[in-house]
C-alpha cells in the first residue's frame, strides 16, 4: 500500500513536468505554422504593391514631378547630336569588314570619348544651376510654410492590472496552494499510516527536488515563475528536515543543523544565479528559522551565534555582488532579535552569565554588519543614502550599548573609556583607507570620521571625572583643528569648534563643583588647586587654537563658519576665561575661606581695573584700535561708579577701627586706587589722541575727571581723620565725621579748585579754570549756608582763613595774567 501511495504522489509532482515538455514541444509546432502564416502575409503585401505601381489598383493621389527635375532629365542638344553621330557609326560597323573595323575603331571611339567628356562637363554645369535653383525655390518654400507643433511626447504605459494578475500574482497563489495541497495530502496518508516516518520525510525531500528541477528546466523561459517554484522547494527543504528532527527523531541535531546549512546556501547561490532576492529573502527566512527548527532546548548559545555568523557572512558575500538593500536590512533586524532576546535573558540579571561569550558575538555580528552595510557601495562606487547612513549608525550604537553594558554589568567599569577609544579607533581604520581613494562617497569619509571624533569625545566624560574631562577636550580641540588643517577636512576644523563649546560648558561646570559645592572641610589651596589649574589649562588650550587659526589658509572653515569670525570668538574667549579666572580665584579664597565678602568685593574691582588695564596694554601693543575704544568705553563705566564702592571701603574700615579685620584689608583701598589713577591716565591720553580735550566731549571727560577727583580726595579725607582721631567710641566718629564734612570737605575742595586753575592757567584752558572757579562758588555756599553753624572755632578759622588767601591768590593771578590768559584760549568758542 505505501508503494502504491509514493506512485500516485510521484505522479501527481511528474504531471507539471509533462505538461511543461508537452508546452514546450507544442510551442514549437505553432511558432513554425505562425512564420508559414507570416511569410504567406508578405507576400500578399509585396503584391499589391506592385500592382498599385503598375495602375492595376490606384488608391493614392499621383505623383507629381518638378518641372525642374523633368527638364534636367531632358537630354542636351549637344548630346542629342553625339546619340546621331553614334548610331550613323554603329551601321557604318557593320558594313565594313573585320579588320577594316579594327583599325577604325580606335579613332573614331576617342572622338567620341572627347565628345562625350564636354558634354558630360555642361551636363554637370547644368545640374549645378538647377540645384541653386531648387535650393531657392525649397527656402522660399519653407518660409512660406507654417511652423510644425511639436509632437506630444507619448505617454507612459499604465500598469496592466490583468498581466500582474495572471504573471505574477496567480503564480505565487498557486504554488502556495500546490505545496499545502501535498502537504494536506501527505497529512491524509501519515493519519491512514499509509507512510511510514522515512517515507514522509522522503516525499518532502522529493518534492523539493522535483519542484527545484523543473523551476531550473524552465528559468529562462519563465523567469519569475521559476524564482516562485524554487522559493516553494525552499521552503519544504527546510520544513521536512525540521520535521524529520523535531517529530521522528531521523536526524542528530549536528546532521540536521548541517542540512540546513547547506540548504541556505543552496537558496543563496540560487538567488545570484536567477538574480532574484525574492529567492534571497525566502533562504534568509529559512536560515534564521532554522534554530527553532533545530532546537532541543539546551540552550547552547555558542552553537546558535555561530550558526548565525556563518548565515550573515554567506548574506555578506550575497551583499557584495548584489545591492539588496532588503536582504541587509532582514538578517540585521534577524539577528538584533536572535542576539537582544538572549542577551535580555540569559546575560542580565542571571547568576554567572556568560560575558565574554556575549562580547565575542556582539563584536563579531558587529563588524560583519558594518562591512555589510558599506562594501556594494565602495565597490560599486554609489553614493549613500539615508537610510544606510541610519543602518551604519543604528549598528554602532547598539553594538556600542551592549559592549558598555556588559563592562558596567560585570565590574570593570573602569575599562568603559578605553572600549569607547577603540570603537573610534575601529572606525579611524575603515576611514583612513577610504579617504585615500578619490572614488568612494565623500558622505561616507565624514561620517566615519564623525563617529571616531564622537567616541574619542565620549571617552573623556566616561571615563574621566570632574576637571579630567575639561582637560580631555582642551586638548582634544587643538589636535581636531591641527588635524584639520594637515588633512584639509573641514568637517574636523567644525568637529574642534564643537569641542570647544564642549570644553567650555564643562568648564563651567567644574567651577560650579569646586568653587560653589566645594566641601568646607576641605577648602582648595591658593592658586595650587582643580578650579585654577584647570582654567589655566583651557586658557593655554584656547591660545594654541587662536594661534593655529592664524595660520588658517582658507576663508571659512565650514559653511556658514567664517575664519574671522572664529578668530575673534577665540580671543573673546581667552579674555573672559583670563578674567573670569582671577574673579572665582578671589572670590573663593577671600569670600569663602576667610568669610569676608566685603573684601572679596573690593578686590574684585581692583582686579576688574588691573584686568581693563592688561588689555588695554594688549590692545595697544598688536595696534587694534578699535579694542582700545572698547576698553575707554568700558573704563568709562568703571570710573563713574567707582564712587559707589565708598561704601564697601568705609565698612572695611570701620571693621579695622574696631579690631575686626587687618591692616590689609584697609590698605586694598589703595591698591584699587593706585589702578583707578593708572586707568584714568590711559583714559586721558586715549581721548586726547582720538578725539582732543578741546573738543566737547573732551571737555566733558575734564569735567568728569575733576569732579572724580574731588569725590576721591573727600572720601580719603574721611579715611585719614578717623584713622588719626578715633579713639574708640561710636559718639566720637560721628563727631570727626561731622567736623571732616564741614571743616575738611571745604578745605580739599579749595586746594583742589586752586590746583585746577593753576592747570588751567598754564595750559591756557579755559574750562578747567570754569570747574575751579564753579567748585569755588559750591564752597562759598556751603560754607556760609551750612557749614558756619556748630562747626568748632578753631575750624572756622582754619577754613576762613585758608579760604580767603586762596580767592585773593586767584584773584591776583588773573590780574595778573588776564591779557596773556584771555588772549590766548584755544578753547574759547
Amino acid at each position: 500500500m505505501e508503494g502504491i501511495v509514493i506512485f500516485l504522489l510521484l505522479a501527481i509532482l511528474a504531471l507539471p513536468v509533462i505538461l511543461l515538455v508537452w508546452v514546450k514541444t507544442t510551442s514549437s509546432l505553432i511558432r513554425e505554422v505562425l512564420n508559414k502564416l507570416n511569410a504567406l502575409i508578405i507576400k500578399v503585401d509585396n503584391l499589391e504593391i506592385k500592382e498599385k505601381e503598375s495602375g492595376i489598383i490606384v488608391e493614392e493621389e499621383p505623383i507629381v514631378i518638378n518641372e525642374n527635375l523633368l527638364t534636367l532629365m531632358d537630354p542636351l542638344p549637344e548630346e542629342k547630336d553625339l546619340i546621331i553621330k553614334e548610331e550613323e557609326v554603329d551601321e557604318e560597323k557593320n558594313n565594313l569588314t573585320p579588320s577594316f573595323q579594327e583599325e577604325l575603331n580606335p579613332s573614331s571611339s576617342l572622338d567620341i570619348n572627347s565628345d562625350q567628356e564636354s558634354i558630360k562637363k555642361k551636363k554637370e554645369e547644368k545640374i549645378e544651376l538647377m540645384k541653386e535653383e531648387i535650393a531657392d525655390k525649397t527656402c522660399n518654400d519653407e518660409e512660406q510654410q507654417p511652423k510644425q507643433v511639436a509632437m506630444d511626447q507619448p505617454q507612459k504605459k499604465e500598469r496592466d492590472l490583468e498581466k500582474f494578475i495572471g504573471e505574477n500574482l496567480i503564480n505565487k497563489i498557486g504554488i502556495g496552494i500546490l505545496v499545502l495541497g501535498i502537504a494536506y495530502f501527505v497529512r491524509y496518508a501519515i493519519d491512514k499510516n499509509w507512510i511510514s516516518e522515512v517515507g514522509r520525510v522522503a516525499i518532502g525531500i522529493l518534492s523539493g527536488g522535483i519542484l527545484t528541477f523543473i523551476a531550473h528546466k524552465i528559468r529562462k523561459s519563465y523567469t519569475a515563475f521559476s524564482s516562485v517554484l524554487v522559493g516553494g522547494a525552499m521552503a519544504i527543504f527546510y520544513y521536512s528536515i525540521s520535521i524529520a528532527f523535531h517529530e521522528y527523531q531521523l536526524f542528530s541535531q549536528p546532521v540536521a543543523f548541517s542540512l540546513m546549512v547547506l540548504i541556505t546556501a543552496f537558496s543563496v547561490l540560487l538567488s545570484i544565479s536567477y538574480d532574484k532576492k525574492e529567492l534571497a529573502i525566502l533562504g534568509l527566512i529559512g536560515a534564521f528559522s532554522t534554530p527553532m527548527m533545530v532546537s532541543n532546548g539546551g540552550g547552547n548559545y555558542q552553537v546558535l551565534f555561530s550558526y548565525l555568523a556563518i548565515v550573515n557572512v554567506g548574506m555578506l558575500v550575497l551583499a557584495y555582488f548584489k545591492k539588496w538593500n532588503v536582504v541587509n536590512i532582514l538578517s540585521f533586524a534577524f539577528t538584533v532579535l536572535w542576539f537582544g532576546g538572549w542577551f535580555v535573558s540569559k546575560v542580565v540579571g542571571v547568576v554567572e552569565p556568560p560575558y565574554k561569550g556575549a562580547m565575542l558575538f556582539a563584536g563579531l555580528f558587529y563588524l560583519i554588519f558594518f562591512i555589510m552595510h558599506i562594501i556594494n557601495n565602495v565597490k560599486e562606487k554609489r553614493k549613500f543614502k539615508g537610510y544606510e547612513f541610519g543602518l551604519l549608525i543604528s549598528t554602532t550604537a547598539l553594538f556600542y550599548s551592549v559592549g558598555m553594558s556588559i563592562l558596567y554589568l560585570s565590574g570593570y567599569k573602569e575599562y568603559q573609556g578605553l572600549f569607547t577609544v577603540l570603537l573610534g579607533v575601529f572606525n579611524l581604520l575603515f576611514a583612513f583607507p577610504l579617504f585615500k581613494r578619490n572614488s568612494v562617497d565623500k558622505s561616507l569619509i565624514f561620517l566615519l570620521i564623525g563617529m571616531v571624533l564622537t567616541f574619542v569625545s565620549l571617552a573623556a566624560p566616561v571615563q574621566l571625572s570632574g576637571n579630567y574631562i575639561t582637560l580631555f577636550w582642551a586638548t582634544e580641540m587643538v589636535l581636531l583643528l591641527w588635524l584639520g588643517q594637515k588633512s584639509s577636512i573641514k568637517f574636523m576644523k567644525l568637529s574642534s569648534l564643537v569641542i570647544l563649546c564642549l570644553m567650555l560648558v564643562s568648564l563651567v561646570m567644574d567651577w560650579q563643583q569646586l568653587y560653589f559645592l566645594q566641601l568646607e572641610n576641605s577648602p582648595l589651596t591658593v592658586i595650587l588647586n582643580k578650579g585654577f589649574i584647570t582654567t589655566l589649562f583651557s586658557i593655554l588650550g584656547v591660545v594654541v587654537y587662536s594661534r593655529l587659526l592664524n595660520n588658517e589658509k582658507e576663508v571659512n572653515i565650514f559653511k556658514g563658519v567664517e575664519v574671522q569670525f572664529m578668530k575673534n570668538m577665540s580671543k573673546i574667549v581667552i579674555a573672559s576665561l583670563i578674567y573670569l579666572l582671577g574673579v572665582l580665584e578671589i572670590g573663593y579664597q577671600v569670600g569663602d575661606v576667610l568669610n569676608n565678602t566685603t573684601l572679596a568685593t573690593i578686590s574684585i574691582i581692583g582686579y576688574t581695573y588691573l584686568f581693563l588695564l592688561g588689555l588695554w596694554e594688549y590692545a595697544r601693543k598688536v595696534s587694534n584700535e578699535v579694542l582700545e575704544k572698547g576698553i575707554a568705553f568700558v573704563a568709562i563705566i568703571m570710573l563713574a561708579i567707582y564712587p559707589l564702592f565708598n561704601g564697601l571701603e568705609t565698612s572695611i574700615r570701620e571693621d579695622y577701627l574696631i579690631g575686626e579685620a587687618h591692616i590689609g584689608s584697609f590698605l586694598m583701598q589703595y591698591v584699587n586706587l593706585t589702578f583707578i589713577v593708572l586707568l584714568g591716565y590711559k583714559l586721558f591720553k586715549g581721548v586726547r589722541k582720538w578725539i582732543g580735550l578741546r573738543t566737547e566731549i573732551g571737555k566733558m571727560m575734564i569735567v568728569g575727571f575733576s569732579l572724580l577727583g574731588l569725590i576721591v580726595a573727600s572720601a580719603q579725607l574721611n579715611h585719614m581723620t578717623l584713622m588719626l582721631f578715633f579713639d574708640q567710641f561710636q559718639e566720637n566718629a560721628q563727631f570727626i565725621n561731622k567736623q571732616t564734612v564741614k571743616i575738611g570737605y571745604p578745605i580739599i575742595w579749595g586746594l583742589g579748585s586752586f590746583l585746577l586753575m593753576l592747570v588751567g592757567m598754564k595750559y591756557k584752558y579755559r574750562t578747567l579754570r570754569i570747574v575751579s572757579l564753579s567748585i569755588f562758588s559750591v564752597i562759598l555756599i556751603k560754607l556760609f549756608l551750612f557749614d558756619i553753624k556748630g562747626a568748632s572755632e578753631a575750624g572756622k578759622i582754619v577754613a576762613f582763613i585758608l579760604l580767603g588767601v586762596l580767592l585773593l591768590v586767584i584773584s591776583f593771578m588773573y590780574q595778573k595774567l588776564k591779557n596773556l590768559i584771555l588772549d590766548g584760549d584755544s578753547d574759547k568758542k
